[in-house]
Protein backbone atom coordinates (compact mmCIF):
# COMPACT_ATOMS: atom_id res chain seq x y z
CA UNK A 1 0.00 0.00 0.00
CA UNK A 2 2.84 2.59 0.77
CA UNK A 3 4.59 1.48 -2.78
CA UNK A 4 1.42 2.26 -4.00
CA UNK A 5 0.83 5.79 -2.94
CA UNK A 6 4.39 7.09 -2.98
CA UNK A 7 4.32 5.93 -6.59
CA UNK A 8 1.38 7.98 -7.63
CA UNK A 9 2.74 11.23 -5.47
CA UNK A 10 6.01 11.00 -7.23
CA UNK A 11 4.32 11.08 -10.67
CA UNK A 12 1.91 14.09 -9.38
CA UNK A 13 5.12 16.23 -7.95
CA UNK A 14 7.49 15.09 -10.69
CA UNK A 15 6.71 14.75 -14.50
CA UNK A 16 10.12 13.88 -15.22
CA UNK A 17 10.17 10.89 -12.70
CA UNK A 18 10.07 7.79 -14.31
CA UNK A 19 9.58 9.66 -17.46
CA UNK A 20 10.42 6.70 -19.86
CA UNK A 21 7.64 3.97 -17.80
CA UNK A 22 4.74 6.31 -17.27
CA UNK A 23 2.23 6.45 -19.74
CA UNK A 24 -0.42 8.80 -20.90
CA UNK A 25 -4.06 8.53 -21.36
CA UNK A 26 -3.18 8.67 -25.26
CA UNK A 27 -0.89 5.53 -25.15
CA UNK A 28 -3.15 3.57 -22.79
CA UNK A 29 -5.78 4.11 -25.12
CA UNK A 30 -3.45 3.11 -28.23
CA UNK A 31 -2.18 0.20 -26.33
CA UNK A 32 -6.05 -1.08 -25.73
CA UNK A 33 -7.04 -0.74 -29.13
CA UNK A 34 -3.82 -2.31 -30.44
CA UNK A 35 -4.20 -5.83 -28.46
CA UNK A 36 -8.13 -5.51 -27.86
CA UNK A 37 -9.43 -8.93 -28.99
CA UNK A 38 -12.78 -7.59 -30.17
CA UNK A 39 -10.66 -4.73 -32.50
CA UNK A 40 -8.66 -8.29 -33.55
CA UNK A 41 -11.87 -9.87 -34.30
CA UNK A 42 -13.21 -7.16 -36.34
CA UNK A 43 -10.74 -6.84 -38.57
CA UNK A 44 -11.24 -10.55 -39.30
CA UNK A 45 -15.03 -9.86 -39.57
CA UNK A 46 -13.72 -6.71 -42.18
CA UNK A 47 -11.47 -9.34 -44.19
CA UNK A 48 -14.21 -11.57 -44.61
CA UNK A 49 -16.37 -8.83 -46.40
CA UNK A 50 -13.51 -7.90 -48.24
CA UNK A 51 -13.61 -11.38 -49.49
CA UNK A 52 -17.40 -11.52 -50.29
CA UNK A 53 -16.74 -8.38 -52.15
CA UNK A 54 -14.23 -10.10 -54.69
CA UNK A 55 -16.55 -12.76 -55.08
CA UNK A 56 -19.68 -10.49 -55.79
CA UNK A 57 -17.26 -9.35 -58.40
CA UNK A 58 -15.93 -11.98 -59.77
CA UNK A 59 -19.76 -13.32 -60.13
CA UNK A 60 -20.88 -10.78 -62.02
CA UNK A 61 -17.85 -10.40 -65.14
CA UNK A 62 -16.51 -13.98 -64.80
CA UNK A 63 -17.72 -17.55 -66.31
CA UNK A 64 -17.47 -20.48 -64.26
CA UNK A 65 -14.98 -23.37 -66.20
CA UNK A 66 -14.66 -26.82 -65.26
CA UNK A 67 -12.57 -29.32 -66.84
CA UNK A 68 -12.97 -33.09 -66.27
CA UNK A 69 -11.72 -36.81 -67.39
CA UNK A 70 -12.72 -40.38 -66.29
CA UNK A 71 -11.97 -43.74 -67.91
CA UNK A 72 -14.97 -46.93 -67.87
CA UNK A 73 -14.85 -50.80 -69.29
CA UNK A 74 -17.90 -51.77 -70.28
CA UNK A 75 -19.06 -55.58 -70.41
CA UNK A 76 -22.30 -55.68 -71.54
CA UNK A 77 -24.08 -54.63 -74.98
CA UNK A 78 -22.73 -51.28 -76.13
CA UNK A 79 -23.04 -48.94 -78.80
CA UNK A 80 -19.93 -49.02 -80.99
CA UNK A 81 -18.36 -45.11 -81.08
CA UNK A 82 -16.89 -45.80 -84.61
CA UNK A 83 -20.26 -47.50 -87.00
CA UNK A 84 -22.60 -46.51 -84.53
CA UNK A 85 -24.41 -49.92 -83.73
CA UNK A 86 -24.70 -52.40 -80.72
CA UNK A 87 -21.96 -54.61 -80.18
CA UNK A 88 -21.37 -56.83 -77.33
CA UNK A 89 -18.12 -57.02 -76.89
CA UNK A 90 -15.71 -55.83 -73.08
CA UNK A 91 -14.61 -52.10 -74.57
CA UNK A 92 -12.95 -49.52 -72.53
CA UNK A 93 -13.76 -45.74 -73.35
CA UNK A 94 -11.72 -42.66 -71.85
CA UNK A 95 -13.33 -39.16 -71.59
CA UNK A 96 -11.83 -36.06 -71.50
CA UNK A 97 -14.39 -32.45 -71.14
CA UNK A 98 -13.76 -28.75 -70.60
CA UNK A 99 -17.17 -26.79 -70.32
CA UNK A 100 -17.81 -23.40 -69.30
CA UNK A 101 -21.06 -21.06 -68.45
CA UNK A 102 -21.95 -17.28 -67.45
CA UNK A 103 -25.12 -15.90 -66.38
CA UNK A 104 -26.21 -13.41 -68.15
CA UNK A 105 -29.30 -12.11 -66.32
CA UNK A 106 -30.92 -13.38 -63.08
CA UNK A 107 -32.95 -10.48 -62.19
CA UNK A 108 -30.25 -8.34 -61.06
CA UNK A 109 -29.51 -10.61 -58.39
CA UNK A 110 -25.81 -10.34 -58.85
CA UNK A 111 -25.42 -6.82 -59.62
CA UNK A 112 -27.65 -6.08 -56.44
CA UNK A 113 -24.94 -9.07 -54.51
CA UNK A 114 -21.96 -6.51 -55.65
CA UNK A 115 -23.99 -3.57 -53.92
CA UNK A 116 -24.62 -5.81 -50.51
CA UNK A 117 -20.69 -6.70 -50.57
CA UNK A 118 -19.47 -3.00 -50.94
CA UNK A 119 -21.91 -1.98 -48.48
CA UNK A 120 -21.19 -4.39 -46.00
CA UNK A 121 -17.84 -3.86 -46.55
CA UNK A 122 -18.02 -0.08 -45.44
CA UNK A 123 -20.10 -1.00 -42.40
CA UNK A 124 -17.42 -3.84 -41.11
CA UNK A 125 -14.82 -0.86 -41.25
CA UNK A 126 -17.06 1.21 -39.45
CA UNK A 127 -17.74 -1.30 -37.17
CA UNK A 128 -14.11 -1.68 -36.39
CA UNK A 129 -14.08 2.23 -35.98
CA UNK A 130 -17.01 2.18 -33.53
CA UNK A 131 -15.35 -0.89 -31.57
CA UNK A 132 -12.52 1.25 -31.26
CA UNK A 133 -14.06 4.08 -30.05
CA UNK A 134 -15.72 1.83 -27.26
CA UNK A 135 -12.62 0.51 -26.08
CA UNK A 136 -11.56 4.17 -26.26
CA UNK A 137 -13.93 5.45 -23.81
CA UNK A 138 -13.99 2.67 -21.54
CA UNK A 139 -10.45 2.68 -21.47
CA UNK A 140 -10.66 6.38 -20.55
CA UNK A 141 -12.94 5.74 -17.82
CA UNK A 142 -10.91 3.03 -16.23
CA UNK A 143 -7.94 5.29 -16.41
CA UNK A 144 -9.81 8.18 -14.45
CA UNK A 145 -10.78 5.89 -11.89
CA UNK A 146 -7.46 4.69 -10.88
CA UNK A 147 -6.22 8.45 -10.68
CA UNK A 148 -8.85 9.41 -9.00
CA UNK A 149 -8.26 6.09 -6.13
CA UNK A 150 -4.46 7.12 -6.25
CA UNK A 151 -5.23 10.80 -5.57
CA UNK A 152 -7.86 9.69 -3.05
CA UNK A 153 -5.25 7.26 -1.01
CA UNK A 154 -2.70 10.45 -1.55
CA UNK A 155 -5.01 12.66 0.24
CA UNK A 156 -5.79 9.97 2.92
CA UNK A 157 -2.11 9.67 3.55
CA UNK A 158 -1.89 13.24 4.48
CA UNK A 159 -4.65 12.90 7.06
CA UNK A 160 -3.21 9.84 8.53
CA UNK A 161 0.07 11.63 8.88
CA UNK A 162 -1.80 14.94 10.39
CA UNK A 163 -3.98 12.50 12.60
CA UNK A 164 -0.79 10.72 14.16
CA UNK A 165 0.65 14.68 14.69
CA UNK A 166 -2.65 15.29 16.16
CA UNK A 167 -2.44 12.70 18.50
CA UNK A 168 1.35 12.92 19.81
CA UNK A 169 0.04 16.52 20.38
CA UNK A 170 -2.97 15.77 22.37
CA UNK A 171 -1.40 12.98 24.52
CA UNK A 172 1.99 16.00 25.83
CA UNK A 173 -1.28 18.44 26.46
CA UNK A 174 -2.72 15.63 28.26
CA UNK A 175 0.53 15.07 30.19
CA UNK A 176 0.45 18.99 30.78
CA UNK A 177 -3.36 18.88 31.96
CA UNK A 178 -4.63 20.87 28.62
CA UNK A 179 -6.19 17.71 27.57
CA UNK A 180 -8.25 14.91 29.15
CA UNK A 181 -8.64 11.48 28.19
CA UNK A 182 -11.59 11.20 26.47
CA UNK A 183 -10.12 13.49 23.95
CA UNK A 184 -6.85 11.65 23.45
CA UNK A 185 -9.28 8.41 23.08
CA UNK A 186 -11.19 10.33 20.13
CA UNK A 187 -7.76 11.29 18.30
CA UNK A 188 -7.17 7.54 19.06
CA UNK A 189 -10.14 6.91 17.42
CA UNK A 190 -10.11 9.43 14.85
CA UNK A 191 -6.69 7.81 13.40
CA UNK A 192 -7.78 4.28 13.21
CA UNK A 193 -10.16 5.62 10.92
CA UNK A 194 -8.38 7.66 8.83
CA UNK A 195 -6.03 4.27 8.39
CA UNK A 196 -9.20 2.38 7.83
CA UNK A 197 -10.28 4.46 5.34
CA UNK A 198 -6.93 4.95 3.68
CA UNK A 199 -6.70 0.70 3.56
CA UNK A 200 -9.88 0.94 1.50
CA UNK A 201 -8.84 3.09 -0.88
CA UNK A 202 -5.12 1.53 -1.42
CA UNK A 203 -8.02 -1.71 -1.90
CA UNK A 204 -10.52 0.46 -4.30
CA UNK A 205 -6.91 1.39 -6.34
CA UNK A 206 -5.86 -1.85 -7.23
CA UNK A 207 -9.11 -2.92 -8.39
CA UNK A 208 -9.06 -0.48 -10.72
CA UNK A 209 -5.52 -0.48 -11.42
CA UNK A 210 -6.72 -4.33 -12.07
CA UNK A 211 -9.90 -3.25 -14.56
CA UNK A 212 -7.56 -0.67 -16.54
CA UNK A 213 -5.34 -3.70 -17.43
CA UNK A 214 -7.62 -5.95 -18.42
CA UNK A 215 -8.93 -2.93 -20.40
CA UNK A 216 -5.80 -2.94 -21.81
CA UNK A 217 -4.73 -6.32 -22.35
CA UNK A 218 -1.66 -5.45 -20.43
CA UNK A 219 0.14 -8.14 -18.53
CA UNK A 220 -1.23 -8.34 -15.06
CA UNK A 221 1.77 -9.64 -13.80
CA UNK A 222 3.69 -6.55 -14.85
CA UNK A 223 3.63 -2.93 -13.08
CA UNK A 224 1.61 -0.13 -14.84
CA UNK A 225 2.37 3.61 -14.10
CA UNK A 226 -0.04 6.35 -15.55
CA UNK A 227 0.38 9.76 -15.27
CA UNK A 228 -2.11 11.88 -13.21
CA UNK A 229 -0.61 15.22 -13.95
CA UNK A 230 -3.83 16.34 -15.48
CA UNK A 231 -5.73 17.06 -11.71
CA UNK A 232 -3.60 19.71 -11.51
CA UNK A 233 -5.39 21.86 -14.24
CA UNK A 234 -3.87 25.18 -15.82
CA UNK A 235 -7.17 26.51 -16.70
CA UNK A 236 -10.30 24.57 -17.11
CA UNK A 237 -12.39 27.14 -18.71
CA UNK A 238 -10.07 27.10 -21.85
CA UNK A 239 -10.88 23.60 -22.53
CA UNK A 240 -14.32 24.25 -23.71
CA UNK A 241 -15.05 25.22 -27.07
CA UNK A 242 -17.58 27.30 -28.67
CA UNK A 243 -19.85 25.52 -30.67
CA UNK A 244 -23.80 25.27 -31.56
CA UNK A 245 -25.65 22.45 -30.62
CA UNK A 246 -27.43 21.87 -33.96
CA UNK A 247 -23.99 21.90 -35.81
CA UNK A 248 -22.61 19.25 -33.29
CA UNK A 249 -25.78 17.07 -33.82
CA UNK A 250 -25.53 17.16 -37.97
CA UNK A 251 -21.99 16.57 -37.65
CA UNK A 252 -22.29 13.79 -35.54
CA UNK A 253 -25.27 13.08 -37.89
CA UNK A 254 -22.95 12.28 -40.99
CA UNK A 255 -19.69 11.06 -39.41
CA UNK A 256 -20.51 8.86 -36.57
CA UNK A 257 -19.77 4.75 -37.52
CA UNK A 258 -23.35 3.87 -35.68
CA UNK A 259 -25.42 5.86 -38.35
CA UNK A 260 -23.19 4.94 -40.97
CA UNK A 261 -23.99 0.96 -40.08
CA UNK A 262 -27.93 1.56 -39.03
CA UNK A 263 -27.87 3.58 -42.81
CA UNK A 264 -26.23 1.08 -44.21
CA UNK A 265 -28.52 -2.06 -42.77
CA UNK A 266 -31.50 0.14 -44.24
CA UNK A 267 -29.75 0.09 -47.35
CA UNK A 268 -29.10 -3.33 -47.71
CA UNK A 269 -32.64 -4.58 -46.91
CA UNK A 270 -33.71 -2.13 -49.75
CA UNK A 271 -31.39 -4.02 -52.09
CA UNK A 272 -32.48 -6.88 -50.81
CA UNK A 273 -36.13 -6.09 -51.34
CA UNK A 274 -35.36 -5.28 -54.88
CA UNK A 275 -33.63 -8.27 -56.02
CA UNK A 276 -37.00 -10.43 -54.31
CA UNK A 277 -39.26 -8.13 -56.43
CA UNK A 278 -37.28 -9.57 -59.65
CA UNK A 279 -37.49 -13.55 -58.99
CA UNK A 280 -40.81 -13.03 -61.48
CA UNK A 281 -38.61 -12.59 -64.34
CA UNK A 282 -36.92 -14.98 -66.40
CA UNK A 283 -33.15 -16.10 -66.25
CA UNK A 284 -30.41 -15.99 -69.31
CA UNK A 285 -27.35 -18.03 -69.47
CA UNK A 286 -25.29 -18.97 -71.93
CA UNK A 287 -23.09 -22.19 -71.67
CA UNK A 288 -20.47 -23.64 -73.75
CA UNK A 289 -18.08 -26.99 -73.94
CA UNK A 290 -15.53 -29.08 -75.50
CA UNK A 291 -14.86 -32.94 -75.50
CA UNK A 292 -13.28 -35.88 -76.85
CA UNK A 293 -12.83 -39.72 -76.30
CA UNK A 294 -10.64 -42.86 -77.18
CA UNK A 295 -12.11 -46.51 -76.98
CA UNK A 296 -10.59 -49.90 -77.88
CA UNK A 297 -12.21 -53.29 -76.89
CA UNK A 298 -9.50 -54.83 -75.65
CA UNK A 299 -10.66 -58.79 -75.97
CA UNK A 300 -10.88 -58.54 -80.02
CA UNK A 301 -7.49 -59.69 -80.73
CA UNK A 302 -8.12 -58.83 -84.71
CA UNK A 303 -9.25 -55.46 -83.31
CA UNK A 304 -6.35 -52.70 -83.83
CA UNK A 305 -7.57 -49.43 -82.27
CA UNK A 306 -6.54 -46.21 -84.08
CA UNK A 307 -3.68 -44.28 -81.98
CA UNK A 308 -4.60 -42.24 -79.39
CA UNK A 309 -3.63 -39.37 -80.91
CA UNK A 310 -6.08 -39.80 -84.07
CA UNK A 311 -8.53 -40.74 -81.72
CA UNK A 312 -8.34 -37.57 -79.32
CA UNK A 313 -8.29 -35.04 -82.68
CA UNK A 314 -10.88 -36.87 -84.57
CA UNK A 315 -13.38 -37.74 -81.77
CA UNK A 316 -13.46 -33.68 -80.50
CA UNK A 317 -16.77 -31.78 -80.22
CA UNK A 318 -18.26 -29.16 -79.08
CA UNK A 319 -20.92 -27.20 -78.20
CA UNK A 320 -22.58 -23.95 -77.02
CA UNK A 321 -25.89 -23.66 -74.99
CA UNK A 322 -28.25 -20.62 -74.54
CA UNK A 323 -30.78 -21.41 -71.68
CA UNK A 324 -33.98 -19.57 -70.93
CA UNK A 325 -36.08 -20.35 -67.91
CA UNK A 326 -39.03 -18.94 -66.40
CA UNK A 327 -40.56 -19.25 -63.27
CA UNK A 328 -43.94 -20.61 -63.03
CA UNK A 329 -44.98 -21.97 -59.70
CA UNK A 330 -43.05 -22.52 -56.31
CA UNK A 331 -45.47 -22.94 -53.86
CA UNK A 332 -46.03 -19.24 -53.48
CA UNK A 333 -42.34 -19.03 -51.94
CA UNK A 334 -41.15 -15.61 -53.83
CA UNK A 335 -44.59 -14.32 -52.82
CA UNK A 336 -43.64 -14.51 -49.33
CA UNK A 337 -39.78 -14.16 -49.59
CA UNK A 338 -40.97 -10.42 -50.65
CA UNK A 339 -42.80 -10.05 -47.92
CA UNK A 340 -40.43 -10.96 -45.49
CA UNK A 341 -38.31 -8.89 -47.57
CA UNK A 342 -40.39 -5.97 -47.36
CA UNK A 343 -40.81 -6.14 -43.29
CA UNK A 344 -37.07 -6.10 -42.99
CA UNK A 345 -36.33 -3.22 -45.07
CA UNK A 346 -39.24 -1.25 -43.30
CA UNK A 347 -37.84 -2.55 -39.67
CA UNK A 348 -34.18 -1.17 -41.37
CA UNK A 349 -36.28 2.28 -41.95
CA UNK A 350 -37.60 2.43 -38.36
CA UNK A 351 -34.23 1.63 -36.84
CA UNK A 352 -32.40 3.92 -38.87
CA UNK A 353 -34.84 6.89 -38.17
CA UNK A 354 -34.83 5.92 -34.36
CA UNK A 355 -30.65 5.87 -34.30
CA UNK A 356 -31.07 9.20 -35.77
CA UNK A 357 -32.99 10.21 -32.95
CA UNK A 358 -30.57 8.89 -30.05
CA UNK A 359 -27.78 10.66 -31.50
CA UNK A 360 -29.77 13.91 -31.43
CA UNK A 361 -30.68 13.21 -27.61
CA UNK A 362 -27.36 11.78 -26.86
CA UNK A 363 -25.60 14.98 -28.56
CA UNK A 364 -27.36 17.45 -26.45
CA UNK A 365 -27.52 15.26 -23.42
CA UNK A 366 -23.38 15.32 -24.21
CA UNK A 367 -23.44 19.04 -24.72
CA UNK A 368 -25.65 19.55 -21.20
CA UNK A 369 -23.51 17.09 -19.03
CA UNK A 370 -20.07 18.51 -19.93
CA UNK A 371 -21.54 21.93 -19.23
CA UNK A 372 -22.67 20.67 -16.09
CA UNK A 373 -19.88 18.70 -14.65
CA UNK A 374 -17.87 22.56 -15.73
CA UNK A 375 -20.37 24.05 -13.29
CA UNK A 376 -19.72 21.80 -10.68
CA UNK A 377 -16.15 21.66 -11.05
CA UNK A 378 -15.96 25.38 -10.58
CA UNK A 379 -18.01 25.22 -7.60
CA UNK A 380 -16.10 22.25 -5.83
CA UNK A 381 -13.44 24.22 -6.63
CA UNK A 382 -14.21 27.16 -4.89
CA UNK A 383 -15.57 24.74 -1.70
CA UNK A 384 -12.29 23.31 -1.80
CA UNK A 385 -9.87 26.06 -1.13
CA UNK A 386 -12.53 27.27 1.39
CA UNK A 387 -12.33 24.13 3.43
CA UNK A 388 -8.48 24.01 3.09
CA UNK A 389 -8.20 27.55 3.94
CA UNK A 390 -10.49 26.42 7.15
CA UNK A 391 -8.81 23.34 8.26
CA UNK A 392 -5.07 25.27 8.09
CA UNK A 393 -6.92 27.45 10.89
CA UNK A 394 -8.23 25.02 12.33
CA UNK A 395 -5.60 22.99 12.71
CA UNK A 396 -3.64 25.85 14.62
CA UNK A 397 -6.38 26.35 17.18
CA UNK A 398 -6.95 22.13 17.65
CA UNK A 399 -2.62 22.92 18.30
CA UNK A 400 -3.52 25.63 20.50
CA UNK A 401 -6.52 24.34 22.77
CA UNK A 402 -8.82 26.42 20.92
CA UNK A 403 -11.36 23.55 19.64
CA UNK A 404 -12.47 20.54 20.64
CA UNK A 405 -11.65 17.54 19.14
CA UNK A 406 -15.01 16.51 17.62
CA UNK A 407 -14.64 20.28 15.60
CA UNK A 408 -11.31 19.50 14.34
CA UNK A 409 -12.55 16.09 12.95
CA UNK A 410 -15.32 18.29 10.69
CA UNK A 411 -13.10 20.09 9.39
CA UNK A 412 -11.02 17.24 8.49
CA UNK A 413 -14.03 15.66 7.31
CA UNK A 414 -14.78 18.69 5.42
CA UNK A 415 -11.43 19.54 3.68
CA UNK A 416 -11.64 16.02 2.59
CA UNK A 417 -14.79 15.42 0.93
CA UNK A 418 -14.67 19.05 -0.69
CA UNK A 419 -11.12 17.50 -2.06
CA UNK A 420 -12.64 14.45 -3.11
CA UNK A 421 -15.73 16.39 -5.00
CA UNK A 422 -13.79 18.54 -6.40
CA UNK A 423 -11.51 15.52 -8.32
CA UNK A 424 -14.82 13.81 -8.66
CA UNK A 425 -16.25 16.63 -10.43
CA UNK A 426 -13.03 17.71 -12.84
CA UNK A 427 -12.44 13.58 -14.05
CA UNK A 428 -16.12 13.53 -15.15
CA UNK A 429 -15.51 17.14 -16.88
CA UNK A 430 -12.77 15.09 -18.69
CA UNK A 431 -14.81 12.79 -19.75
CA UNK A 432 -18.10 14.49 -21.15
CA UNK A 433 -15.61 17.03 -22.82
CA UNK A 434 -14.03 14.30 -24.59
CA UNK A 435 -17.28 12.77 -25.95
CA UNK A 436 -18.22 16.26 -26.67
CA UNK A 437 -15.00 16.64 -29.15
CA UNK A 438 -16.17 13.40 -30.40
CA UNK A 439 -19.29 13.98 -31.23
CA UNK A 440 -17.37 17.19 -33.25
CA UNK A 441 -15.61 15.12 -35.16
CA UNK A 442 -12.20 14.50 -32.82
CA UNK A 443 -11.56 10.78 -32.75
CA UNK A 444 -10.36 9.74 -28.58
CA UNK A 445 -6.94 9.12 -29.96
CA UNK A 446 -6.34 12.55 -31.63
CA UNK A 447 -7.79 14.38 -28.47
Amino acid sequence: MKKIIITVAAILCSGLLYAQEVMTLKECMNYAVENSSRVKIQQMEVDDARVARRDALLNIFTPEISAGTYAYSNFGRSVDPETNTYVSTTSFNNVYALSGGITLFNGFASVNNAKISKTALKMGRDQEALIKDEVCLATMEAYYNVVYFGQLAELLENQVKTAKNSLKLAQKQEELGQKSYADVVEMQAELYDREYKLVMAGNQYEDALLKLKDLMFWPLDEELIIDASMVIPENVRTLIAEEETEELVDYAIHSLPSIAIAKGMMENAKIDYNTAKWRFSPRLSLQGGWATSYYTYPRQKDYIPLPFETQFRNNANQYVQLSLTFPIFNRLSTFSNIRKKKNAYDRATVQYEQKLRDVEAEVKRAVQDRDGTYAAYEQADCMSRAQEEAYRLNVRKFEQGLISTIDFQKASDNWLNAKTSRLDALLKFYIKKSVVDYYGGIGYLEQ
